[in-house]
């Protein structure tokens, strides 16, 4: 008998089948070992020893493996082909050795890119080692997260009160998100004008063209800055005569862009398909390890965490014999294309791209076995791959050139047209340069002006990330791995350091503490190139040319020092030093230009950063207790909280009551009278138990959802957020009304026994009918809540729902009226059922263990 051993049940079942009765295929369920959260599991004293214990819910399964060990005579390690992978295999043969289960067996290290047939077949006849270097880099970077953990997180929870911990990367990427709302916060905006010119000829046709070069002058972006000077220049343009001097054509390509990496996949995901990186990575596991088709459970896509962007010469083959006999050979570049320059920053390129297991398993073909999501995905990945194969697309790109007689003014309209859709038949683009925009058959000679167009602008600060473009960014950096970003993500979010409104990351003001304090005291360790470096030498570690002992002893070296250093600062000399270090982000400045921390409420008091255990930062008065000023630590919120100090009149209600705007303790909201003539009568059993006329009674109040700026919000809006919950039309699948609402966790669909979650604010004011059938439709059954992570389904046994929540002390999973902590070490987004099972049984019997104690003790 032979054993084999992968981390995932999924993974097991499907192998299971394509070995046949001399094997036993075994999950290990992840790691089944790790640094447990105390002093000392990392010894620097004693080169960096290790101290691992057995990860509590793995004891079930590690008992199945060792049993099943004892019989074999042949043990298989056959986990990921990755880092993770490795190191879960060492786990596992290092585990099984302490058991004294290897003597005289045979052990060996088996990887496949895809799970199907004939790559696990492959794999399993072509055994190898365990790689050391790959384990020794493992054991680095654990040990790295570990030290800055364990040693970090502690002084933040005595400097910081209410703070959770502070990891290793998630703090650089934390410093991405709070350095992008400091630009935003601290951002001026600057006017422009535009100024283009409409054009007819002697047959009528229209055109109209931007200015290039004025009097000599080339025309930039702030040539024109105000109303005077766009004037000027339209007086001078007017006085001018024109004629079209230049027709050109000329044929311009559109290369495809590679196959999927994991990176580019979570971009892309999310860009077109609004999936979260955790969503992303959950899906394509599933594609990966397998779907059952037809009695068959078959692995659709290639191993999906990778940063490798060219494709194995049995895939490219069997793509292009695809495109010429499924699109016709003019689809079909006379020579495979490569993507090896396109690779990322420090990427490994240990494995192929991303990509179906099998090309002529088209998405059409297999759709009725995928779900909604699932099918979406595996069609993107399906038609990015087979396009990187395919033939660009050519476009005839059009420019008429317009002068004026002196040749001193010119103008400049450009239009294309797709002439061969090449790679597009497969793979839509969605550059903004594939419009068609057809110009009119012109010919030169004389043109008069028909209308002169002037436009005021004004820049625009940089956008917040969203997750793709922060994924995007951590890799520009050469910070973390394809295998990390979707923790990372979740981390921040679920640690409350961020919240994402409208798919959009906005740092709480706990975050930006955070980060403020880890920027002041821990500079070093949270600069991006000093990150990015550390991922360097742990990739030396994996190809021999540093020792992993080396890389840890010069980082503890400096590093044990700054946080010796640390330690010793009280907690109000780490506030002042953050008081300096935030400065003019977070107090205002006098007339004079300088920094003004007087408090205007007793003018004798200092303003300075505080914290609470519960509320986070603020700004209050030195003079506390006797002067009790405090405002949010953000001077945006501060300005709107200050704004609202008294109740804003909006517009008349259509009742022809007054609504106002107004501040309170749990945020802006609308307040106006409603006619007695409009209330509903009360029940009489109401009426016999109501003492006292409450005399607010009549008041409405309505809250105004997260997202949506104050200073947007008028009479229409005001109006349409006091008609709330609005009636939107029937639901032709089931006859049903479809309810617009908002509520604590936003805008949001309801439809008899479904609900749905509006992302985008801004659409609650412009919904129709039709887009609400869509977001009903894709909506699972069941109450919606914001507080919901993930949705694990039902439990096995009596079918009742099982899913990760958000809580206000950090993730947990909800089964009944059970609620069981998820360990820190785990990633919630990334948690499976079987895990969560176990945590289940480990919960009901803490409780059970917890309630005869108190018998005995009664």
């Amino acid at each position: 008998m032979n054993l084999v051993i992968v981390e995932s049940p999924a993974k097991a079942k499907t192998i299971n089948k394509y070995l046949g009765d001399n094997y036993t295929v075994l999950a290990s369920y992840g790691h089944i070992r790790d640094l447990p959260s105390k002093n000392g599991s990392v010894d620097p004293e004693q080169n960096f020893r290790m101290e691992w214990e057995v990860d509590s819910f793995s004891k079930k399964y590690l008992k199945e493996i060792t049993d099943v060990a004892k019989e074999s005579s042949k043990i298989i390690l056959a986990t990921d082909p990755d880092r993770e992978g490795e190191a879960i295999a060492w786990h596992v043969k290092e585990y099984l050795n302490d058991k004294k289960l290897l003597k005289d067996k045979e052990i060996e290290r088996v990887v496949f890119n895809e799970i199907t047939k004939k790559a696990v077949i492959h794999g399993i006849e072509n055994p190898r080692q365990i790689e050391p270097l790959l384990v020794d880099a493992y054991m680095a970077r654990r040990a790295l997260d570990y030290l800055v953990g364990f040693n970090i997180s502690p002084i933040l929870w005595t400097k910081l009160p209410g703070s959770k911990s502070a990891g290793r990367v998630q703090s650089v990427a934390l410093k991405l998100i709070t350095e992008r709302e400091h630009e935003i916060e601290s951002f001026n905006p600057e006017e422009f004008w535009t100024l283009s010119i409409k054009f007819n000829d002697k047959n009528n046709n229209l055109i109209t063209s931007s200015i290039s070069q004025l009097d000599g002058e080339k025309i930039e972006k702030f040539s024109f800055r105000n109303k005077d000077e766009i004037n000027k220049a339209i007086e001078n343009i007017k006085n001018k005569k024109f004629s079209i001097t230049d027709i050109s054509s000329k044929v311009v390509s559109r290369n495809p862009s590679g196959p999927f990496t994991t990176s580019t996949l979570q971009q892309t995901a999310s860009s077109r398909l609004g999936f979260g990186a955790s969503r992303t990575m959950q899906i394509a596991q599933k594609l990966y390890q397998g779907i059952e088709i037809e009695g068959e459970t078959v692995g659709l896509i290639t191993y999906m965490r990778t940063d490798g962007t060219n494709l194995s010469v049995d895939a490219v083959k069997s793509f292009r014999d695809y495109i010429k006999s499924d699109l016709g050979k003019e689809y079909l570049p006379e020579n495979p294309l490569n993507y090896s320059g396109k690779k990322a920053k420090n990427a490994q390129e240990a494995h192929e791209a991303i990509r179906p297991t099998a090309i002529n398993r088209t998405p059409s073909s297999i759709k009725k076995y995928l779900s909604a999501d699932q099918i979406k995905l595996y069609d993107l990945i399906w038609s990015r791959a087979l396009s990187s194969q395919m033939e660009s697309a050519k476009f005839d790109r059009n420019t008429i050139t317009i002068n004026s007689d002196d040749d001193r003014t010119i103008c400049k309209s450009s239009g294309s047209v797709l002439k061969f859709d090449g790679f597009l038949k497969i793979y839509s683009s969605q550059s903004k340069d594939d419009d068609e925009d057809v110009l009119p058959q012109m010919s030169k000679g004389p043109i008069n002006i028909e209308a002169l167009i002037d436009e005021q602008h004004y820049t625009q600060p940089p956008p917040r990330y969203s997750e793709a473009s922060l994924v995007k960014k951590l890799e520009e950096l050469g910070i973390g791995r394809p295998s990390t970003y979707a923790s990372i993500i979740s981390t921040i979010a679920n640690r409350g350091y961020a919240e994402i409104t409208n798919k959009r990351f906005f740092p709480t003001d706990r975050g930006k503490l955070i980060s403020a304090f880890l920027e002041k005291l821990f500079s070093k360790y949270v600069d991006y190139n000093f990150t990015a470096g550390l991922e360097d030498q742990l990739d030396e570690i994996t190809s021999g040319k540093e020792s992993w002992i080396k890389v840890l002893e010069m980082f503890w070296k400096d590093f044990n020092n700054n946080v010796s250093e640390v330690k010793e600062k009280r907690t109000r000399e780490v506030l002042d030093l953050l008081n300096d270090s935030l400065g003019e982000l977070i107090f205002e400045k006098n007339n004079d230009g300088k920094i003004d921390r007087n408090c205007k409420l007793c003018n004798e008091g200092t303003l300075s950063l505080k914290n609470s255990f519960r509320g986070g930062a603020f700004i209050g008065c030195s003079n506390y207790p006797d002067c009790k000023y405090t405002r949010p630590l953000s001077k945006a919120k501060a300005a709107a909280q200050a704004q609202l100090a008294e109740p804003k009149f909006i517009g008349k209600h259509d009742n022809g009551n007054d609504i106002y705007l107004k501040n309170g303790r749990f945020g802006p909201y609308l307040q106006y009278e409603i006619n007695p003539e409009d209330i509903e009568e009360k029940t009489s059993k109401k009426r016999k138990t109501k003492k006292k006329k409450d005399e607010n009674e009549n008041l409405k109040n309505v809250s105004i959802p997260k997202g949506i700026d104050l200073k947007d919000v008028d009479l229409d809006k005001a109006k349409f957020l006091c008609s709330l919950p609005k009636n939107l039309g029937v639901n032709p699948d089931n006859q049903k009304d479809i309810l617009l609402n908002t509520g604590r966790y936003g805008p949001y669909l309801k439809c008899d026994n479904k609900s749905a979650r509006i992302e985008n604010i801004d659409e609650i004011f412009s919904i129709g009918l039709n887009r609400a059938i869509t977001l009903i439709a894709e909506a699972k059954p069941g109450r919606m809540s914001s507080s919901i992570i993930k949705d694990l389904g039902e439990h096995p046994e009596d079918k009742k729902p099982v899913r990760i929540m958000k809580g206000q002390y950090g993730p947990y999973i909800k089964y009944k009226s059970l609620n069981a902590t998820i360990p820190e070490e785990k990633d919630p987004a990334e948690l499976t059922m079987e895990e969560a099972l176990i945590l289940i049984e480990k919960r009901k019997e803490y409780d059970k263990n917890k309630k005869s104690k108190k018998r005995k003790s009664k």
